[in-house]
């Protein structure tokens, strides 16, 4: 009962496909078919490749984010900052 519907038609086939490619070679002339295909051909494989390394970046970020859930004990913090507070007293002692 679940048809699909294309959404530009049918594919072209047989005889559209020669209609097709009879009307690029009256537009672009022969000689520049093959550098618009090479061209085209090019731009794909940059996307492809930008595409690829953007995913990546996101999944190097996920990874990430994910290693750096782990939880942090609050002792260490206090006795960085005791530690850092002694440190500037005895250099304002030295300095005065």
């Amino acid at each position: 009962m679940d048809t699909v519907i294309p959404l530009f038609g049918p594919i072209p086939g047989g005889p559209e496909l020669l209609i097709i490619l009879l009307v690029l070679v009256l537009l672009f002339g022969a000689n520049k078919i093959p550098k618009l295909a090479r061209s085209t051909g090019q731009a794909m494989g940059e996307f492809k490749k930008g595409r690829e390394e953007v995913e990546d970046e996101l999944k190097e970020m996920q990874e990430k984010g994910k290693d750096s859930v782990t939880p942090d004990t609050d002792d260490d913090d206090e006795t960085e900052v005791a530690a850092d507070t002694e440190a500037d007293t005895e250099t304002e002692k030295t300095n005065n």
